[in-house]
């Protein structure tokens, strides 16, 4: 397997990982696939601290984790949000714990001081993978996203 950052040739394999999730899961709370260029545009991005990363083997995207604004005013710009998404026939091979790892050390190589992610509940998995990366369970919030007609709630994990 291969850790290395995202290229244009990635993108609809990235998207269509994320298109699954999108249509089966609540770990991201959009309702609809992203475009194309959504990934472009992340994948464009000149921000430091902004990152897209991907684990593959051979041609094959096995899982991306990116990097982004955790909010748009300058004051947080040593802080960054963190995602990650695997493929659904590569999960619990420890693709994440490579993967998010090399995502963290290069947003710190760009001076990022805090980590944040956010996990829709449950997600066992998730969460031990954040725990096993050195973030800390900050708490939850309560009923924040709709999906599939229920309310689901989120924890909030940091690394400083």
């Amino acid at each position: 397997m291969l850790v290395r950052a995202a290229g244009e040739e990635d993108l609809a394999a990235i998207a269509a990982i994320y298109d699954r999730e999108v249509a089966l899961s609540v770990s991201t709370f959009d309702l609809e696939p992203r475009p194309l260029a959504y990934w472009e545009t992340r994948l464009s991005s000149t921000e430091p601290g902004d990152h897209l990363l991907v684990a593959t083997e051979g041609d094959q995207v096995l899982g991306y984790a990116y990097s982004s604004s955790y909010r748009p005013r300058p004051g947080y710009r040593h802080t960054r949000e963190t995602s990650i998404y695997l493929h659904h026939g590569s999960r619990g091979q420890g693709i994440g714990r490579q993967l998010y790892p090399a995502l963290l050390s290069e947003v710190r190589a760009a001076g990022v001081r805090s980590v944040l992610a956010v996990v829709a509940l449950p997600n066992d998995a998730s969460e031990r993978l954040h725990l096993a990366c050195g973030f800390e369970r900050l708490g939850v919030m309560k009923e924040v996203g709709r999906k599939f007609d229920r309310w689901i709630d989120t924890a909030w994990y940091q690394l400083r």
